[in-house]
């Protein structure tokens, strides 16, 4: 072989399969919403105020979800925790759901919102994360 063959030549674990990069546009889509969300609760509440009221939810709240929020998106985020992350992020989006489910909006936006997000969240993680894979496999 000559060497610039070898120059063109790139190892099969250097390539980026398109399931990783799918994995990693659900996964940032995911924690783009999750820090959205947690920040308007930190800093903009007056902005959710009447879904937190329909909700049944005080205002207050909003200063402990908030950061609850978004230490769940930088877990998930963060591939040495992302499962960790995914739990936690599918409890709170199961609240989320269980919060309308209560108040008689089943199939509202916001509960197919959560749903979608919860979804994206372990697809994106399945997708990007073989240990993941490797305990559920979906496709072989």
């Amino acid at each position: 072989m000559s060497k610039t063959m070898n120059l063109y030549h790139v190892p099969e674990a250097m390539t980026l399969h398109p399931s990783l990069w799918a994995g990693r546009i659900m996964s940032a889509i995911v924690v783009i919403a999750l820090v959205a969300d947690g920040t308007i609760q930190l800093f903009a509440p007056a902005q959710i105020a009447s879904v937190l009221q329909e909700t049944g939810f005080a205002m207050d709240l909003t200063r402990v979800v908030g950061p609850i929020i978004l230490a769940c998106a930088i877990l998930y985020a963060i591939p040495a925790t992302a499962v960790l992350g995914a739990i936690l992020v599918t409890g709170f989006l199961g609240g989320a759901i269980c919060a309308h489910v209560r108040i008689g909006e089943l199939g509202s936006p916001p509960e197919i919102i959560s749903l979608l997000l919860g979804a994206m969240t372990w697809g994106g993680l399945y997708a990007r994360d073989p240990r993941i894979r490797a305990i559920l496999p979906l496709i072989r």
